[in-house]
């Protein structure tokens, strides 16, 4: 009987600051484009300046007033949802054949640890979030804001197993431009962000946090005979 060793391939976590979220989206597809089977896999942390991104399924009407803040069509999935300082971006450049040799089998159990690594990061910080059956994103879970929304998410699944977009969670914001849509199609639906929950955290200090859990569960082992 032969002994196997076991190899894990860590994704590379890459600071990009402030950026325009157009100038992110075209650098997101053209890494995407590039790729091969030993491009590494990569997380991008970056704040964006206030924008509404839709979704491919995304309809037009649930931007409310947009407020001369730009409106970028975008190739992920969900529906509409807002950017903006004081906001964790991060976006996942992943190559799910990597985890899965079906890699589509593969994105429900990926959506599936970015919630969980979300979760886990509220949890340090003090805070319980949770999932809603059929509506992405994670949720504050108790208290007088309990059911309002603190993080999204949108990923593109190519048909190659390659992903990009990603998740955001709410730190210190301006939650105003949330009123000025249909949160992900859900007209009314509250928004909130940790500062409003009584957490005083540096942006700088959640990013790594949650990427760092985005890394340990994502973290892909390579068996080896």
């Amino acid at each position: 009987m032969q002994n196997s060793t076991s190899t894990s391939t860590t994704p590379i976590i890459l600071q990009r600051g402030i950026e325009p979220y157009q100038q992110t989206y075209d650098a997101m597809r053209s890494f995407t484009d590039a790729r091969d089977a030993n491009t590494p896999n990569e997380f991008w942390i970056v704040e964006h300046p206030p924008v509404f991104t839709l979704g491919l399924g995304a309809d037009q009407s649930h931007v409310l007033a947009a407020h001369d803040i730009p409106v970028v069509q975008t190739d992920r999935g969900g529906e509409v949802t807002y950017h903006g300082p004081g906001q964790v971006v991060i976006y996942l450049m992943m190559d799910l054949r990597r985890s899965h040799a079906q890699a589509r089998l593969f994105a429900r159990e990926f959506v599936f640890k970015i919630e969980q690594a979300v979760i886990d990061t509220l949890a340090h910080y003090g805070l319980a979030g949770e999932r809603k059956e059929g509506a992405p994103g994670i949720y504050v879970c108790t208290g007088p804001w309990n059911g309002a929304k603190i993080a999204a998410l949108g990923l593109k699944v190519r048909g190659n197993g390659c992903t990009y977009h990603g998740v955001s969670l709410n730190v210190d914001m301006n939650l105003a431009p949330f009123s000025w849509i249909n949160p992900c199609g859900y007209a009314g639906l509250a928004t909130v962000d940790m500062k409003t929950l009584g957490v005083q955290a540096a942006l700088a200090d959640v990013q790594q946090r949650l990427a760092q859990n985005l890394q340990d569960l994502l973290s892909v082992t390579h068996e080896t005979p």
